[in-house]
């Protein structure tokens, strides 16, 4: 971007230069003098123009291939953070599995200790 800015100015400055140069030596008369001079700007202007669109086309492209490459980027941290997660929630399913099943037996246990035994009479 510098370096478009660099080259405008530069060719700028050369369209006024030659300009001001084809006054002084001009052996025309003014009128075709200010004709070459309007000549000459429309010139430089249509090289600007160029330059501008040329310049604006090539930020256009590179702000596309940016804005492609940051969607490619977040849609694999994406995947890959989703696989991630699947994989911390099957882990934590398991554990859970894991809890539920000694709580089971917890639960079973203490229910035989509650449970007093049963006397047995002899008749």
């Amino acid at each position: 971007m510098e370096n478009t800015g660099s080259t405008l100015v530069a060719l700028l400055t050369g369209a006024i230069v030659g300009a001001g140069i084809a006054i002084l030596y001009a052996p025309d008369k003014g009128e075709n003098t200010r004709r070459r001079l309007n000549d000459e700007a429309k010139k430089a202007k249509d090289r600007l123009d160029k330059q501008f669109t040329e310049t604006s086309n090539r930020l256009g492209e590179r702000a596309r291939r940016a804005r492609a490459s940051f969607d490619s980027r977040l849609d694999e941290t994406l995947n890959s953070a989703s696989h991630k997660a699947d994989d911390i929630i099957d882990a934590l399913e398991s554990k859970l599995e894991e809890l539920r099943a000694k709580n089971a037996k917890l639960q079973n246990s203490t229910a035989k200790a509650k449970i007093p035994a049963k006397k047995t009479t002899t008749a």
